[in-house]
Protein backbone atom coordinates (compact mmCIF):
# COMPACT_ATOMS: atom_id res chain seq x y z
CA UNK A 1 0.00 0.00 0.00
CA UNK A 2 1.06 3.23 -1.55
CA UNK A 3 2.60 5.89 1.89
CA UNK A 4 0.57 9.08 1.09
CA UNK A 5 2.36 12.28 1.44
CA UNK A 6 0.92 14.83 3.28
CA UNK A 7 0.75 18.65 2.43
CA UNK A 8 3.83 19.42 5.06
CA UNK A 9 5.77 16.65 3.36
CA UNK A 10 5.26 18.35 -0.06
CA UNK A 11 6.62 21.43 0.88
CA UNK A 12 9.52 20.40 3.02
CA UNK A 13 10.58 18.30 -0.68
CA UNK A 14 9.63 21.56 -3.11
CA UNK A 15 12.03 23.64 -0.62
CA UNK A 16 14.60 21.28 -0.50
CA UNK A 17 14.97 20.71 -4.13
CA UNK A 18 14.72 24.58 -5.00
CA UNK A 19 17.30 25.22 -2.38
CA UNK A 20 19.27 22.66 -4.18
CA UNK A 21 18.75 23.95 -7.35
CA UNK A 22 19.38 27.48 -5.93
CA UNK A 23 23.01 26.47 -4.68
CA UNK A 24 24.18 24.44 -8.02
CA UNK A 25 23.21 27.08 -10.84
CA UNK A 26 23.88 30.39 -11.01
CA UNK A 27 21.71 31.20 -14.29
CA UNK A 28 18.25 30.83 -14.43
CA UNK A 29 15.02 32.03 -17.25
CA UNK A 30 11.56 32.72 -15.65
CA UNK A 31 9.32 31.67 -18.39
CA UNK A 32 5.20 32.24 -18.83
CA UNK A 33 3.69 28.93 -19.19
CA UNK A 34 0.18 30.33 -20.37
CA UNK A 35 -1.80 27.26 -22.11
CA UNK A 36 1.36 24.69 -22.27
CA UNK A 37 -0.37 21.15 -21.72
CA UNK A 38 1.65 18.44 -19.62
CA UNK A 39 2.47 16.73 -22.68
CA UNK A 40 4.04 19.86 -24.20
CA UNK A 41 5.75 20.53 -21.16
CA UNK A 42 7.50 17.19 -21.09
CA UNK A 43 8.72 17.56 -24.77
CA UNK A 44 10.54 20.65 -23.19
CA UNK A 45 12.26 18.40 -20.55
CA UNK A 46 13.32 16.13 -22.97
CA UNK A 47 15.07 18.91 -25.03
CA UNK A 48 16.66 20.38 -22.24
CA UNK A 49 17.96 17.68 -20.34
CA UNK A 50 21.88 17.44 -20.11
CA UNK A 51 22.38 21.24 -19.11
CA UNK A 52 19.24 22.66 -17.95
CA UNK A 53 16.27 21.77 -15.57
CA UNK A 54 12.69 23.27 -15.39
CA UNK A 55 10.93 23.56 -12.15
CA UNK A 56 7.38 24.10 -11.90
CA UNK A 57 5.42 25.21 -9.34
CA UNK A 58 2.78 27.60 -7.03
CA UNK A 59 4.42 30.94 -6.91
CA UNK A 60 3.96 31.71 -3.30
CA UNK A 61 5.99 28.24 -2.92
CA UNK A 62 9.08 29.25 -4.91
CA UNK A 63 8.89 32.52 -3.35
CA UNK A 64 8.57 30.97 0.39
CA UNK A 65 11.68 28.89 -0.77
CA UNK A 66 13.62 31.55 -1.97
CA UNK A 67 13.20 34.03 1.12
CA UNK A 68 14.30 30.42 3.44
CA UNK A 69 17.50 30.05 1.08
CA UNK A 70 18.60 33.73 1.52
CA UNK A 71 18.17 33.45 5.20
CA UNK A 72 19.91 30.27 5.57
CA UNK A 73 22.84 31.22 3.26
CA UNK A 74 22.86 35.46 3.38
CA UNK A 75 22.89 35.64 0.10
CA UNK A 76 20.15 37.46 -0.78
CA UNK A 77 20.94 37.88 -4.81
CA UNK A 78 18.16 35.35 -5.53
CA UNK A 79 15.54 37.90 -3.42
CA UNK A 80 15.51 39.63 -6.88
CA UNK A 81 13.50 36.72 -8.37
CA UNK A 82 10.99 36.98 -6.31
CA UNK A 83 9.08 40.04 -8.18
CA UNK A 84 9.63 37.90 -11.51
CA UNK A 85 7.16 35.15 -9.90
CA UNK A 86 3.90 36.53 -11.19
CA UNK A 87 1.48 34.94 -13.23
CA UNK A 88 1.74 31.24 -14.63
CA UNK A 89 5.65 31.18 -14.59
CA UNK A 90 8.54 28.46 -13.58
CA UNK A 91 11.94 28.38 -13.30
CA UNK A 92 14.88 27.02 -15.75
CA UNK A 93 18.24 26.30 -14.20
CA UNK A 94 20.36 26.19 -16.67
CA UNK A 95 24.63 25.93 -17.03
CA UNK A 96 24.63 25.98 -20.46
CA UNK A 97 24.70 29.25 -22.59
CA UNK A 98 21.63 31.61 -22.39
CA UNK A 99 20.97 32.29 -25.47
CA UNK A 100 20.90 28.84 -26.79
CA UNK A 101 18.61 27.69 -23.80
CA UNK A 102 16.05 30.01 -24.70
CA UNK A 103 16.60 29.31 -28.81
CA UNK A 104 15.97 25.73 -27.62
CA UNK A 105 12.58 26.83 -25.53
CA UNK A 106 10.88 28.69 -28.57
CA UNK A 107 11.30 25.23 -30.41
CA UNK A 108 8.60 23.73 -28.60
CA UNK A 109 5.21 25.98 -29.80
CA UNK A 110 2.15 24.32 -30.27
CA UNK A 111 -0.39 25.11 -32.79
CA UNK A 112 -3.77 25.99 -31.01
CA UNK A 113 -7.36 26.99 -31.80
CA UNK A 114 -8.75 30.28 -31.50
CA UNK A 115 -10.85 28.93 -28.46
CA UNK A 116 -14.05 31.16 -26.76
CA UNK A 117 -12.93 33.72 -24.48
CA UNK A 118 -9.20 33.24 -24.76
CA UNK A 119 -6.85 36.41 -25.28
CA UNK A 120 -5.59 37.36 -29.10
CA UNK A 121 -1.37 37.08 -28.58
CA UNK A 122 -1.55 37.90 -32.11
CA UNK A 123 -3.52 39.54 -34.74
CA UNK A 124 -5.47 37.01 -36.85
CA UNK A 125 -5.91 37.65 -40.59
CA UNK A 126 -8.20 35.09 -42.55
CA UNK A 127 -6.15 35.12 -46.10
CA UNK A 128 -8.16 34.76 -49.68
CA UNK A 129 -8.98 31.69 -51.35
CA UNK A 130 -11.04 29.23 -51.54
CA UNK A 131 -12.39 27.68 -48.60
CA UNK A 132 -14.10 24.46 -49.21
CA UNK A 133 -17.59 25.19 -47.52
CA UNK A 134 -20.44 24.69 -49.08
CA UNK A 135 -22.81 28.35 -49.83
CA UNK A 136 -25.36 27.13 -46.93
CA UNK A 137 -22.23 28.44 -44.61
CA UNK A 138 -21.87 31.76 -45.66
CA UNK A 139 -23.60 33.46 -42.43
CA UNK A 140 -20.57 32.82 -40.86
CA UNK A 141 -18.80 35.48 -43.46
CA UNK A 142 -21.64 37.56 -43.23
CA UNK A 143 -21.57 38.07 -39.66
CA UNK A 144 -17.99 39.15 -39.80
CA UNK A 145 -18.18 40.86 -43.01
CA UNK A 146 -15.86 38.95 -45.18
CA UNK A 147 -16.30 39.30 -48.76
CA UNK A 148 -17.13 35.78 -50.87
CA UNK A 149 -18.21 34.89 -53.50
CA UNK A 150 -19.42 31.24 -54.82
CA UNK A 151 -16.70 29.59 -57.44
CA UNK A 152 -17.70 26.25 -58.41
CA UNK A 153 -20.51 25.63 -55.56
CA UNK A 154 -17.63 26.12 -52.90
CA UNK A 155 -17.74 29.68 -51.11
CA UNK A 156 -14.43 31.79 -51.85
CA UNK A 157 -13.07 34.59 -49.48
CA UNK A 158 -12.21 37.67 -52.16
CA UNK A 159 -9.60 39.77 -50.12
CA UNK A 160 -7.48 39.00 -46.60
CA UNK A 161 -10.02 40.23 -43.67
CA UNK A 162 -8.15 40.64 -40.45
CA UNK A 163 -11.11 39.39 -37.84
CA UNK A 164 -9.17 39.12 -34.51
CA UNK A 165 -7.18 41.95 -33.10
CA UNK A 166 -3.99 41.42 -30.75
CA UNK A 167 -4.95 41.76 -27.02
CA UNK A 168 -9.01 40.71 -27.88
CA UNK A 169 -11.07 38.29 -26.85
CA UNK A 170 -11.82 35.81 -29.52
CA UNK A 171 -16.08 35.61 -29.90
CA UNK A 172 -17.87 32.62 -30.42
CA UNK A 173 -18.21 33.65 -34.36
CA UNK A 174 -14.48 33.59 -35.14
CA UNK A 175 -13.85 30.59 -33.26
CA UNK A 176 -16.36 28.84 -35.17
CA UNK A 177 -15.69 30.65 -38.64
CA UNK A 178 -11.67 29.26 -37.72
CA UNK A 179 -12.37 25.80 -37.00
CA UNK A 180 -14.46 25.49 -40.23
CA UNK A 181 -11.62 26.49 -41.71
CA UNK A 182 -8.96 24.47 -39.64
CA UNK A 183 -6.61 27.47 -38.89
CA UNK A 184 -4.97 27.18 -35.50
CA UNK A 185 -3.77 30.88 -35.05
CA UNK A 186 -2.10 30.95 -32.02
CA UNK A 187 1.13 29.04 -30.94
CA UNK A 188 1.80 28.61 -27.25
CA UNK A 189 5.08 27.50 -25.41
CA UNK A 190 7.39 28.50 -22.89
CA UNK A 191 7.92 32.21 -23.31
CA UNK A 192 10.90 33.76 -21.65
CA UNK A 193 9.91 36.60 -19.74
CA UNK A 194 12.99 37.60 -16.98
CA UNK A 195 16.85 36.62 -17.19
CA UNK A 196 18.83 35.79 -13.98
CA UNK A 197 22.25 35.84 -14.17
CA UNK A 198 24.41 35.97 -11.01
CA UNK A 199 22.74 38.50 -9.18
CA UNK A 200 21.39 40.26 -12.02
CA UNK A 201 17.92 40.41 -13.59
CA UNK A 202 17.54 41.51 -16.89
CA UNK A 203 15.02 41.48 -19.98
CA UNK A 204 15.27 38.58 -22.42
CA UNK A 205 15.71 41.06 -25.40
CA UNK A 206 19.43 41.31 -24.38
CA UNK A 207 20.46 37.98 -25.10
CA UNK A 208 19.72 38.96 -28.96
CA UNK A 209 22.16 41.08 -28.97
CA UNK A 210 25.23 40.88 -30.99
CA UNK A 211 28.90 41.85 -30.84
CA UNK A 212 28.09 44.61 -33.75
CA UNK A 213 25.04 45.99 -31.40
CA UNK A 214 27.34 46.46 -28.09
CA UNK A 215 29.77 47.84 -30.97
CA UNK A 216 27.34 50.33 -31.95
CA UNK A 217 26.27 50.91 -28.52
CA UNK A 218 29.40 51.97 -27.16
CA UNK A 219 30.37 54.11 -30.10
CA UNK A 220 27.24 56.27 -29.22
CA UNK A 221 27.96 56.50 -25.59
CA UNK A 222 30.95 57.34 -26.17
CA UNK A 223 29.95 60.17 -28.86
CA UNK A 224 27.96 61.43 -26.04
CA UNK A 225 30.78 61.68 -23.70
CA UNK A 226 32.90 63.35 -26.36
CA UNK A 227 30.07 66.24 -26.92
CA UNK A 228 29.52 66.83 -23.50
CA UNK A 229 33.53 67.57 -22.82
CA UNK A 230 33.52 69.56 -25.45
CA UNK A 231 30.42 71.49 -24.20
CA UNK A 232 31.79 71.60 -20.54
CA UNK A 233 35.60 72.37 -21.48
CA UNK A 234 35.92 69.06 -19.28
CA UNK A 235 39.17 67.22 -20.53
CA UNK A 236 37.93 63.49 -20.47
CA UNK A 237 40.00 60.58 -22.48
CA UNK A 238 37.67 60.62 -25.12
CA UNK A 239 37.75 64.34 -25.87
CA UNK A 240 41.43 65.23 -25.36
CA UNK A 241 41.97 64.33 -29.27
CA UNK A 242 39.49 66.51 -30.60
CA UNK A 243 40.70 69.24 -28.20
CA UNK A 244 44.31 69.15 -29.47
CA UNK A 245 43.05 69.21 -32.70
CA UNK A 246 40.49 72.17 -32.30
CA UNK A 247 43.44 74.09 -30.73
CA UNK A 248 45.66 73.28 -33.50
CA UNK A 249 43.38 75.01 -35.88
CA UNK A 250 42.88 77.72 -33.58
CA UNK A 251 46.40 78.41 -33.68
CA UNK A 252 46.76 77.72 -37.23
CA UNK A 253 44.16 80.08 -38.33
CA UNK A 254 46.15 82.76 -35.94
CA UNK A 255 49.65 82.17 -38.24
CA UNK A 256 48.04 82.41 -41.79
CA UNK A 257 46.60 85.63 -40.31
CA UNK A 258 49.85 87.06 -38.43
CA UNK A 259 53.56 86.47 -39.59
CA UNK A 260 53.73 84.64 -36.85
CA UNK A 261 54.34 80.86 -37.82
CA UNK A 262 55.91 77.59 -36.21
CA UNK A 263 56.93 74.13 -38.27
CA UNK A 264 53.48 72.46 -38.79
CA UNK A 265 52.20 75.85 -39.94
CA UNK A 266 54.67 75.91 -42.53
CA UNK A 267 53.85 73.67 -45.39
CA UNK A 268 50.24 75.50 -45.12
CA UNK A 269 51.41 78.78 -45.54
CA UNK A 270 53.58 77.70 -47.94
CA UNK A 271 50.99 76.41 -49.85
CA UNK A 272 48.65 79.34 -49.95
CA UNK A 273 50.70 81.72 -51.09
CA UNK A 274 51.70 79.63 -54.13
CA UNK A 275 48.58 77.21 -54.41
CA UNK A 276 49.89 76.46 -58.02
CA UNK A 277 53.09 74.38 -56.72
CA UNK A 278 51.33 71.88 -55.03
CA UNK A 279 49.31 71.48 -58.36
CA UNK A 280 51.62 71.02 -60.83
CA UNK A 281 53.93 68.15 -58.65
CA UNK A 282 51.54 65.19 -59.55
CA UNK A 283 50.96 65.37 -63.03
CA UNK A 284 54.79 66.46 -63.71
CA UNK A 285 56.01 63.58 -61.78
CA UNK A 286 53.36 60.88 -63.34
CA UNK A 287 54.37 61.91 -66.66
CA UNK A 288 57.52 60.07 -66.94
CA UNK A 289 55.98 57.12 -65.96
CA UNK A 290 54.03 57.28 -68.67
CA UNK A 291 56.31 57.48 -71.31
CA UNK A 292 58.49 55.03 -69.78
CA UNK A 293 55.99 52.47 -71.09
CA UNK A 294 56.38 53.08 -74.70
CA UNK A 295 60.17 53.99 -74.40
CA UNK A 296 61.42 50.34 -74.73
CA UNK A 297 59.84 49.36 -78.46
CA UNK A 298 61.39 52.67 -79.71
CA UNK A 299 64.68 52.16 -78.03
CA UNK A 300 64.76 48.20 -79.24
CA UNK A 301 64.86 49.96 -83.29
CA UNK A 302 67.70 52.46 -82.69
CA UNK A 303 71.17 51.35 -82.24
CA UNK A 304 73.11 54.50 -80.07
CA UNK A 305 77.00 54.64 -80.60
CA UNK A 306 78.92 53.54 -77.34
CA UNK A 307 80.59 55.97 -75.68
CA UNK A 308 83.89 55.82 -73.49
CA UNK A 309 83.29 55.64 -70.00
CA UNK A 310 85.59 58.46 -69.30
CA UNK A 311 83.97 60.94 -71.74
CA UNK A 312 80.62 59.77 -69.86
CA UNK A 313 81.58 60.64 -66.54
CA UNK A 314 83.89 63.72 -67.78
CA UNK A 315 80.60 65.06 -69.28
CA UNK A 316 79.12 65.16 -65.70
CA UNK A 317 81.66 67.60 -64.62
CA UNK A 318 81.89 69.83 -67.25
Amino acid sequence: MAVKVTKAEKKASYDKKLCKLLDTYQQILIVGADNVGSNQLQMIRKGLRGDSIVLMGKNTMMKRSIRIHAEKTGNNAFLALIECLVGNVGLIFTKGDLKEVSDEVSKYKVGAPARVGLVAPIDVVVPPGNTGLDPSQTSFFQVLNIPTKINKGTVEIITPVEIIKKGEKVGSSESALLSKLLIKPFSYGLIVQSVYDNGSVFSPEVLELTDNDLVARFAAGLTNVVGLSMTLDYPTLAAIPHMFINSYKNVLSFAIATEYSFPQAEKVKEYLKNPSKFAVAAPVAAAPSAKAKAAPAKEEKKEEPEEDEDDFVGGLFD
